[in-house]
């Protein structure tokens, strides 16, 4: 048994990539998952889509936006009124744990759509924090590493200054501060999990390693956009695994105070290049020849490129036993045949923001 198995969880971003996986690995795990994924009149749920039937049937799925503050609080069962996917209502008792995950994370989008990005993010988590304050839940925040900006030394710890080169990182400054305050000012049990870069089967093609991956499946040479900035990969269920040892620990009576209120890197300590990506998977696919160029189209400004991510993970593994376990040869060997055989859901010629 663990400290999941038969807690009523919520988990927002459930359709987005890591979202997805944790989503299943929460299930495996015996936990009662309550998933909010934003409306669309397609009534797509997004990677939930791929999971297994027995593991899909297990979630009940929750269509809303995180900036309403009531749609939260309805799924979150804080008011017995939410319907389902399917129609029905929610009748799931008062969740205890929250995985917050949803946000626009497009750093593209954020220099075309700040207002939205602003809202979404920022807005956002205020309604989650809102909401738990209420129900007593517990909440596992996702930050990313981009808050930290250019590394101003590396490896970079969680006290490493905050940096707003895009929009979007600037949103999720501004919540994981608002996460910080909630935790100081009416102590709320938070922890702030910030992974580096995660990458693995079924990320869109708005990350770098799809991109590459799907361009040198399908065409006779590569753009991208810069090929000297440095950063730490991290293979998604390393990820994942990162999210559960936080709720473990979190939910744990004898250890909680350890991390309630932290900042939590989640990264693998090694760099590389994106020039340095795209010939690794150049000969992985078998294609090492394959002309690379730069595509100015793809280039952030000059000032909001964030030039380097090298993550200190010690006090992962200190206070959450965690540490990653993916090479990144494997893990760009799985992302590669799962890529492979879903090729249908990508569009290569497409520079996807």
């Amino acid at each position: 048994m663990t400290l999941l198995e038969g807690r009523q969880i919520f988990l927002t971003g459930a359709g987005g990539f890591i979202g997805s996986r944790l989503a299943a690995t929460l299930v495996r795990r015996g936990a009662k998952l309550t998933a909010f994924v934003r409306y669309n009149s397609r009534a797509d749920i997004g990677l939930l889509s791929n999971l297994p039937a027995d593991i899909l049937n297990k979630i009940e799925i929750i269509f809303g936006d995180i900036r309403d503050a009531d749609a939260i609080e309805q799924a979150m069962g804080i008011r017995q009124t939410a319907h389902n996917a399917n129609g029905s209502e929610n009748t799931s008792s008062p969740s205890e744990l929250v995985f917050h995950l949803g946000a626009l994370i497009s750093i593209p989008y954020s220099y075309l759509h700040p207002v939205e990005t602003v809202e979404t993010n920022i807005l956002g988590t205020l309604n989650i924090l809102q909401a738990c304050r209420k129900s007593g839940a517990r909440v596992v925040h996702t930050s990313t590493s981009e808050v930290y900006g250019t590394a101003l030394r590396v490896p970079i710890d969680e006290s490493h200054p905050l940096q707003g080169q895009s929009p979007y990182s600037a949103s999720k400054i501004g919540a994981d501060k608002l996460v910080e305050s909630y935790h100081r000012s009416y102590g709320l049990d938070t922890v702030t999990v910030r992974p580096f870069n995660t990458y693995g089967p079924g990320q869109s093609a708005r990350a770098v390693i799809p991109t590459i991956i799907t361009q040198a499946l399908t065409r006779e040479q590569l753009y991208l956009g810069s090929l000297e900035t440095r950063r730490d990969f991290t293979f998604v269920d390393d990820t994942v695994a990162g999210f559960i040892c936080a709720a473990e620990v979190l939910l744990d009576p004898l250890r909680s105070a350890s991390i309630s209120g932290e900042e939590i890197n989640l990264g693998t300590g090694k760099e590389i290049t994106i020039a340095e990506i795209a010939h690794l998977i150049l000969q992985l696919i078998g294609k090492p020849d394959l002309p690379i160029h730069v595509d100015s189209k793809r280039l952030r400004p000059e000032k909001s490129e964030v030039i380097r991510l090298l993550s200190d993970n010690r006090k992962a593994l200190h206070l959450l036993g965690w540490s990653p376990r993916v090479d990144i040869d494997s893990g760009l060997k799985q992302t590669i045949n799962w890529t492979k055989e879903n090729l249908e859901m990508y569009r290569p010629d497409i520079y996807e923001r």
